[in-house]
């Protein structure tokens, strides 16, 4: 409302006035300081007064002193100026105004505590029509939403309602189910596929799905992210195929069986290669799939998301879902009773609010780890050093540090609850007596050598506490930040540890493969080996259980050699108010939003 951004300059103009105390002034003076005439100061003092913000008590007579009281305080003003800017959902500029104002900390929490009332399931009735909407909060930045170019979980998160891939792996990674194929095949070689595509099944943009859009949907990967999540799987695509619209057959340069389960990810989405061409190979921020959701709008932080009413499974029951971003300054912790979302991901809650709340412990989980690039020539290339890097290495202290229920120590990637709760906190010497970290560094040779320690911003608090555990054991590290999109580069190959985290969702498998891979630039030739043999096995093995077992023998093996350091895991959960009906959870508790609807 222009009218009180009239009112806040001229509340600003006079700081030493407090409400409701009399400044004697002209009508003149006040107009310099608006910068308009003397007839719309006139207007505007009169429509600041029908909004009782202020009164004015005007005496008669060029240059005679008038009176001017106000009633309203600057930081009510702003509030309410930041609350209209979100009823036109532009939630940045709201939030952007209170950050440039006095007392900005006590206003940013007020707006915060109104904010997450706007939150959850609404209804809008426009004549005999009925529009369910879910506004949802995520506290993350969307930089993009082509599947070809995701980097962050909120991201993967949106991309899984607007797009669909060939197949779908179930909620425990256990079967791959049919998708947008309904059957396949593979030769006997396991190095054909042939898929089968469902008939009718439409873009959002109306054109239907077809196999040419498969297969420049797979050759696009290839050409956009040839370093990128799962390339080594799309990288053994030497040939694609299309017999006809409806059948697909890529030819491998080799067996993987892996690489079905790498189609059941979002990387491998179908997107429309008449829309992909049009805007130059990437479709940045107006993401087009055949997803239950299609995106129409996300202006100012919020993306909005309408049912997609052809969707080929079935229409959802919301209407609209309203994703409203949280810049990551503005990101706080949720509480189910200060934030009475309808759905909160990655929540704790109290004995006594979990009562009015229903729980789900997601089967997924972040795992928290460090590797040593053993390519650097340094303190590192030592082992007894990396063997006391492990020893001082003390998870009850980050634990501690990190106090939450969700967060448990880790030795492996596996859950081995028995052998992460005895992880040894020392080591045996030969003659059978304990060394300390101490010892095992005077030992090594080690002359307080920094350390550089290499991870992604979003984890800086953990390499901060890395840093500060440490330096009580009299090891210093340094900290390098890379941004995640980079982090694959060569940057990190000037650093000697490597902090980073694996999620380990229903695409466990692939996920691990993956770490492994990139590990495997940064290990030591007879590591890089072993590392080489083992992913061929795992690649070659069509017996999932013989391929678990296999990455068990290669992360016990990384641990031997103290070149893969655990810290924790964290379990995440998942609360949501019984209102809700049909709630559907992926493994890393994300709501899948086609399913759920109100009572």
């Amino acid at each position: 409302m222009k009218i009180r951004k009239h009112y806040l300059t001229l509340r600003r103009s006079f700081p030493q006035v407090h409400e409701e105390h009399p400044l004697e002034i002209t009508l003149e003076e006040l107009a310099l300081h608006l910068d308009c005439t003397h007839r719309n100061m006139v207007l505007l003092l009169k429509r600041m007064q029908q909004e009782q913000w202020l009164t004015w008590l005007p005496k008669k007579g060029r240059g005679n002193r008038s009176t001017l009281i106000f009633h309203s305080r600057k930081e009510d003003m702003l509030l309410e100026e930041a609350k209209e800017l979100v009823a036109k959902q532009d939630l940045h500029s709201a939030l952007e105004l209170l950050q440039a104002a006095e007392h900005a900390s006590s206003l940013r929490e007020q707006f915060q505590v109104w904010l997450s009332g706007q939150f959850g399931f609404r209804s809008e009735v426009q004549g005999q029509r009925r529009t369910d909407i879910l506004r949802f909060p995520l506290t993350q930045t969307i930089h993009a939403l082509d599947p070809a170019a995701i980097h962050y979980a909120g991201e993967s998160h949106l991309v899984n309602q607007l797009f669909d891939g060939l197949v779908r792996m179930d909620a425990k990674g256990d079967h791959i189910l049919p998708h947008l194929a309904h059957a396949w095949d593979v030769d006997a070689s396991r190095t054909l596929w042939t898929f089968y595509l469902r008939k009718g099944v439409q873009f959002h943009h109306g054109h239907e799905m077809l196999a040419s859009d498969v297969k420049y949907s797979l050759e696009r990967l290839g050409r956009l992210a040839p370093r990128g999540l799962y390339s080594w799987a799309y990288a053994g695509i030497i040939d694609i195929t299309t017999p006809n619209e409806t059948t697909v057959c890529i030819q491998l340069s080799e067996r993987n069986e892996l690489f079905l389960g790498f189609l059941t990810t979002n990387r491998a989405s179908i997107v429309p290669a008449d829309v992909c061409e049009a805007a130059g190979g990437l479709m940045d921020k107006s993401p087009i799939g055949t997803g239950p959701f299609r995106l129409i709008g996300h202006e100012q932080g919020i993306w909005i998301l309408e049912a997609f009413p052809a969707y080929f499974q079935g229409r959802g029951f919301l209407d609209r879902v309203e994703v409203w971003t949280m810049p990551e300054n503005e990101q706080t912790e949720l509480s189910a009773q200060r934030q009475p979302f309808q759905v909160m991901h990655n929540v704790r809650i109290s004995d006594m609010e979990a009562q009015r709340w229903q729980q789900v412990r997601q089967s997924g989980m972040t795992t928290k780890f460090m590797t040593v690039n053993e390519l650097k020539d340094g303190p590192l290339k030592n082992p007894l050093i990396r063997e006391a890097l492990n020893l001082a290495l003390d998870q009850p202290y980050l634990l501690e540090q990190l106090s939450g229920d969700v967060i448990e120590a880790a030795s492996s990637f596996f859950l081995q609850p028995e052998q992460d709760a005895d992880r040894s906190n020392h080591v045996i010497s030969t003659t059978g007596q304990p060394i300390d970290t101490e010892q095992l560094l005077a030992a090594s040779g080690y002359q307080g050598d920094v350390l550089k320690l290499a991870t992604i911003p979003q984890y800086e608090q953990d390499a901060l506490l890395l840093q500060k555990m440490y330096a009580m054991s009299g090891i210093t590290l340094e900290i390098l930040l890379i941004p995640a999109e980079e982090f694959k580069g060569e940057l990190r190959m000037t650093a000697d540890l490597l902090l980073f985290a694996v999620m380990l969702d229903e695409h466990r498998e692939l996920r691990l493969y993956d770490m492994y891979k990139s590990m495997r630039q940064h290990a030591a030739p007879d590591v890089q080996t072993m590392l080489d043999d083992s992913l061929q096995l795992l690649r070659s093995e069509s017996d999932p259980k013989r391929r678990m077992a296999l990455l068990e023998q290669l992360e016990s093996q990384l641990k031997q050699r103290h070149s893969l350091l655990f810290l924790y895991r964290k379990h995440l959960k998942t609360a949501y108010h019984p209102s809700i009906r049909g709630i559907s959870l992926d493994s890393l508790g994300w709501v899948r939003f086609r399913d759920i609807w109100f009572t």
